[in-house]
């Protein structure tokens, strides 16, 4: 046995560090807050038969997700069955509204049919994005980004022309396409990077063929599934999971974590990992060993909150797809006043999630299961009036859109999450919903470290640090600290005393 490890956290990256750990010959226990595992990709069911996903619900990148379980000898299709959506999401604009087909080839004819000639640049475009997508998400992201000589190869020196660093996203964007409704389609995939486009690097042009040429895909049972399976992998090699157990603090002897304090039990081990948000983990140690100072973190430009609500609706809604955002207002804009106004806004975007119209088992029969995101700056006074207040406008838009009226009298479960219910649920530094935004200045090296640097054995994992935010990135950034674990044999206590 290599040592004992103590995971905080039980999102991706931390059921992902859990297995790669336990692969390895580490003993390995993972310490949830909550009554279940997944973070944020929790699931709930109601009394009336509802089923809903809390967190994540765009399955995009399933290369990805696909090599984690590979690296266990599994094929995603050994735990769940994946659907390609087809449209993958439909988006409503002012007077009119575009479903996004999934093949490339519709795909190409759509953007040719709003734009002349606009289906050789999408063409162009993707290609792009394609190379990007391949160097990013092979010779980037999987690296720990403790120094900027881990990028000094050959071959990433004679891709960076290629990968546009110091392009921003929105400039690059209009050098392909100028109709409007082509500039939404090709910037929303950067929202999941939480920030606005003009703030993204045009390098992250590989989240549209992550998304747009990979496809949008759908688990079956919820996106839970996939947190399921990830767990069944990790118990397979032995990992043992305790939820409703929250870690107090690190406890520390010198510049070394001896364990973690529970509510009624002290728990000793070889290393600690730390997959809750990384600010929190931050706060469960003396100030003196801490990272990054609350100042730090004040700086910092954190991806939105949001509010969301849960609705089971007694009836079917007519029009409504799987996938619908509400874009009938710019989106750089809109994204953009998140992080400079701070405030509620007055014309929110918003994305409609609709599982039932593909997975019956979601909701009772003759039902739907329909979720309303929102998303808006963190931080923000969060009150139970503001919030009936956006439900009010986002059930005008969804009934104007769809041509159904009376929606509100069918609904027969309804709960709404926030800013506060974020930070009750999963100690997140000012209710952020996504981690940090990935701006250039918050990029690589200049994301928060994931090895502590007061305390030898203590690690981060998840949203807050390297790769970034999203499903896929939280899966690497797991490996990625169970290889900086293995890689540095000298943290068993004994061996340094």
């Amino acid at each position: 046995m290599q040592g004992k490890v103590a995971i905080i956290g039980s999102g991706f990256s931390g059921l992902s560090a859990a297995c790669y750990l336990a692969a390895a010959g580490y003993d390995v226990d993972v310490y949830e807050k909550n009554e279940t595992i997944g973070g944020r990709a929790r699931q709930f069911e109601t009394k009336e038969g509802f089923r809903f996903d809390m967190g994540p619900s765009w399955y995009w990148m399933p290369d990805v997700i696909g090599d984690f379980f590979r690296d266990f000898d599994h094929e995603v299709s050994d735990f769940y069955e994946l659907t390609s959506l087809n449209p993958q999401f439909e988006m409503v604009f002012d007077k009119e509204s575009v479903c996004v087909p999934a093949g490339m080839q519709e795909l190409r004819q759509l953007f040719e049919d709003i734009e002349e000639s606009a289906g050789s640049r999408f063409d162009k475009f993707m290609e792009a994005a394609r190379y990007k997508y391949e160097v990013g998400m092979k010779d980037f992201v999987n690296k720990p980004c403790h120094s900027w000589w881990e990028f000094v190869s050959p071959k990433i020196a004679k891709s960076a022309l290629r990968l546009n660093l110091l392009t921003d996203f929105r400039k690059y964007v209009r050098q392909y396409f100028t109709d409007p409704k082509l500039v939404a389609l090709m910037e929303f995939p950067v929202i999941f990077l939480g920030a606005a486009p003009k703030d993204i690097p045009a390098m992250y042009s590989l989240m549209n063929y992550g998304g747009y040429g990979l496809g949008t895909w759908y688990p079956a049972g919820g996106f839970v599934q996939v947190v399921e399976a990830m767990a069944k992998v990790a118990a397979s090699m032995g990992v043992r999971f305790h939820v409703g157990q929250a870690v107090r603090r690190v406890l520390l002897e010198g510049s070394h974590a001896i364990g973690i304090q529970l509510d009624e039990e002290t728990i000793t081990c070889d290393v600690v990992v730390g997959s809750a948000d990384y600010q929190h983990v931050e706060s469960l140690l003396p100030a003196d060993a801490r990272n990054y100072s609350m100042d730090y973190w004040e700086r910092k430009t954190f991806a939105p909150s949001c509010l969301i609500f849960y609705l089971g609706f007694k009836r079917k809604i007519d029009g409504l797809k799987h996938h619908t955002l509400f874009f009938e207002n710019e989106l750089d804009g809109h994204v953009h006043a998140i992080y400079t106004d701070k405030k509620w806004p007055e014309s929110p975007l918003f994305y409609a999630c609709c599982p039932s119209k593909t997975d019956k088992d979601v909701a009772p029969e003759g039902c739907e299961n329909v979720f309303l995101l929102m998303p808006i700056a963190t931080g923000l006074d969060d009150n139970d009036e503001i919030r009936e207040q956006y439900f009010n406008e986002m059930i005008e838009r969804l009934e104007r859109h769809t041509g159904q009226t009376g929606l509100r009298d069918d609904i027969i479960y309804k709960k709404s999450y926030c800013v506060r219910d974020f930070m009750q649920d999963y100690n997140a530094y000012q209710g952020n919903a996504y981690g940090l935004a990935n701006t250039l200045r918050q990029t690589a090296v200049w994301k928060p470290a994931v090895r502590n640097k007061k305390v030898d054995n203590l690690f981060y994992t998840g949203q807050l640090t390297v790769p970034g935010p999203g499903v896929p990135p939280a899966i690497i950034s797991g490996k990625i600290i169970a290889q900086e674990i293995i890689k540095n044999k000298d943290l068993r206590y004994e061996k340094i005393v």
